[in-house]
């Protein structure tokens, strides 16, 4: 008997497949959408307010891990690693999902925002300074959509794309940890 047929089967590394899959699928997605998040911003000049800005980091983070998971299960990882890395990806995912639900309910009025992009303005600063600040400042409101298509904003389309994520890093957890 070897050491590695006497190896516990969590241990053991796991078939690719799903796992590779998933992860690549999940850093493709976020990637292509992260591209085009700074086309409109970029290109088209639709500037993003704060809760666009913080919706970033989920595809900022699985861009990497989604990378990363890719490689250590193309190389023969452990399932253990393999499944906690798209155990982030679909945790990650899904809250950035909720974040989206969160700013479409503050554009679509059901909720207030956060007051530093939906609130009134109550600091001007001083009269002098005040004229030079508006010509240099660009206030984006969370609660002011500036585009739609299909009556979906881009946090609307947010929630489906991490939505989307999240049920691919599911079904590869949920695959490699059923295969023996």
């Amino acid at each position: 008997m070897t050491t590695q047929s006497a190896a516990t089967p969590a241990f053991r590394p796991a078939a690719s497949g799903p796992a590779l899959t998933a992860s690549l699928a999940v850093a493709l997605i976020a990637a292509v959408t992260i591209a085009g998040a700074w086309f409109f911003q970029l290109v088209l000049e639709i500037l993003p307010c704060p809760l666009c800005l913080e919706q970033r980091y989920a595809y900022y983070v699985a861009i990497p891990l989604g990378a990363l998971t890719a490689l250590a299960a193309r190389g023969g990882a452990p399932r253990p690693l393999l499944l906690a890395g798209l155990a982030i990806i679909a945790l990650l995912t899904l809250a950035n999902a909720g974040l989206g639900t969160y700013h479409s309910g503050v554009e679509w009025g059901f909720w207030k925002g956060p007051t530093d992009c939906s609130g009134p303005v109550v600091n001007l600063g001083n009269a002098t300074d005040l004229l030079s600040r508006l010509d240099t400042v660009k206030v984006v409101r969370c609660d002011e959509v500036q585009w739609r298509f299909l009556g979906l904003s881009l946090a609307g389309y947010n929630v489906l794309i991490s939505l989307l994520m999240a049920a691919i890093a599911a079904w590869g957890f949920v695959t490699t940890a059923k295969r023996s």
